[in-house]
């Protein structure tokens, strides 16, 4: 692989390595979002959740609808939740 293949993947990791975001990401995980669920579940301002799902729309893990005066998000690659497990056992690793 040649080096522009890790940094879009660099790029990918950077988009959701954030606590809120990796909140988010496995809320969306469970389907379909309101922006307003997602930052109750954060508990952040708006123009804060707005710009970590800004972030993770732009790196495509995520896509936005509007519906009337509400935008709703979705996952577009839930794999990304794939990542979780190995992160658990990587500390589970460091507590042993």
């Amino acid at each position: 692989m040649d080096t522009t293949t890790y940094e879009i993947r660099a790029e990918v990791l950077k988009a959701v390595a954030h606590p809120a975001r990796l909140m988010m990401v496995d809320a969306l995980a469970e389907g379909e979002k309101c922006v307003c669920e997602l930052q109750e579940l954060v508990g952040s301002a708006m123009p804060t959740v707005s710009q970590h799902l800004a972030k993770m729309k732009s790196a495509g893990i995520i896509a936005g609808r509007r519906e009337d005066n509400r935008i709703y998000y979705r996952l577009l690659v839930p794999c990304i939740t794939k990542i979780f497990p190995c992160i658990d056992e990587v500390l589970s690793t460091q507590r042993s």
